[in-house]
């Protein structure tokens, strides 16, 4: 597929220098562009690539001034890495809404409704009164259970497992092998050393927007009428736990690995680095910011807090802290070597 860059730059809003009639095909990075691709700069550390870029185009800053000649042309917009993901959005579209239609064998269950321009992969199922909004794409193996709601443009990949009574809303994308709605882990322990298990009733809303990585499970509610929820906006990593009843709240980003415990209630806006654990029934405020392999057991009320290490405080004490921390053994032995200096004076 191929576009001229007068037709990029006017989807995004910017202004060509040189020759907007040359056509490109495909996305590339500065330093590794070649005739026909185009490429971005944003950071001014690659600067130096732009000078022998093979690019046919680079989407540039609007007052960027080059300081040697250049042999490209360029895209003047306000903000390149903007306008850059804008083209990857659109581009990203174009490969996942390319297939329509239903192929065999597929099923779907009784009073079950499906959109326009749907997409059903071979070997998925559909169970019984689903809705299904318009251009929703199902690939192959995926599994809809019964009640499942499902909005316009959502993307379900290959092998993904939708729990009975889930809501997913409009441009969603779930990834492979994310399960939504599974069992809370709830089990109640008898006189006798077992386990009971503990029916969990409830179910899972993926608000709009929201994308679930690879392998990350979201644990249905405990009680009937109960609802984990994930607000709109919400991007969540690969390999990702979350348990019964949690909350997240909008545009709140998490990494690979965080396992959040039941009834936490996360805030808006916050961002999980990875291995992030947070124990249960804990609030968090907006704006949070949790350091990799950070441990949480308290609620953070604060909104804009920047914590890391297990327990998690401030940052910038953490790493006050660890600066002495690794200073510890080379402490210890100068403490010993003080210790027998004044044990021999003593003696003596």
């Amino acid at each position: 597929m191929e576009f001229t860059i007068s037709q990029i730059a006017a989807m995004l809003g910017g202004s060509v220098q040189g020759d907007g009639n040359e056509k490109i095909n495909m996305l590339a990075k500065i330093q590794d562009a070649k005739k026909g691709q185009l490429a971005f700069l944003s950071n001014p550390k690659y600067e130096q690539y732009i000078y022998t870029t093979q690019a046919s185009v680079v989407i540039v800053k609007k007052d960027f001034v080059p300081r040697r000649e250049i042999n490209t042309n360029l895209i003047l917009v306000d903000d390149p890495y903007s306008s850059f993901t804008a083209l990857l959005e659109e581009y990203h579209k174009m490969i996942n809404f390319q297939k329509s239609g239903i192929e065999q064998p597929s099923y779907i269950g009784e009073n079950s409704v499906v959109g326009k321009n749907i997409y059903r992969g071979a070997f998925s199922y559909i169970g019984n009164n689903v809705k299904i909004g318009d251009n929703v794409k199902i690939h192959p193996q995926a599994f809809v259970g019964d009640n499942v709601v499902i909005g316009d443009n959502s993307i379900l990949h290959a092998g993904v497992k939708i729990y009975a009574d889930t809501r997913i809303g409009s441009n969603c994308v779930l990834h492979s092998g994310a399960v939504i709605g599974s069992d809370g882990f709830g089990f109640a322990p008898q006189e006798d050393g077992t386990y009971k298990t503990i029916p969990q009733l409830g179910n899972v809303i993926l608000e709009d927007n929201v994308t679930v990585g690879g392998n990350t499970v979201i644990d249905c509610a405990t009680l009937f009428g109960d609802s984990t929820i994930i607000r709109q906006g919400v991007k969540l990593d690969n390999l990702i736990q979350i348990a019964h009843n949690v909350e997240v709240g909008k545009n709140t980003v998490i990494a690979a690995q965080t396992g959040i415990s039941g009834s936490t209630k996360v805030g808006e806006n916050c961002l999980f680095a990875g291995q992030v654990g947070l124990a249960g029934h804990l609030t968090i405020a907006n704006n949070t910011s949790l350091g990799a392999q950070s441990g949480i057991s308290k609620s953070i009320k604060e909104e804009g807090l920047k914590l890391i290490g297990s327990p998690a405080f401030d940052v910038k004490d953490y790493f006050k802290s660890y600066a002495v921390f690794k200073k510890l053994p080379d402490l210890n032995e100068r403490l010993r070597e003080l210790e027998k200096k004044i044990l021999t004076k003593v003696e003596s």
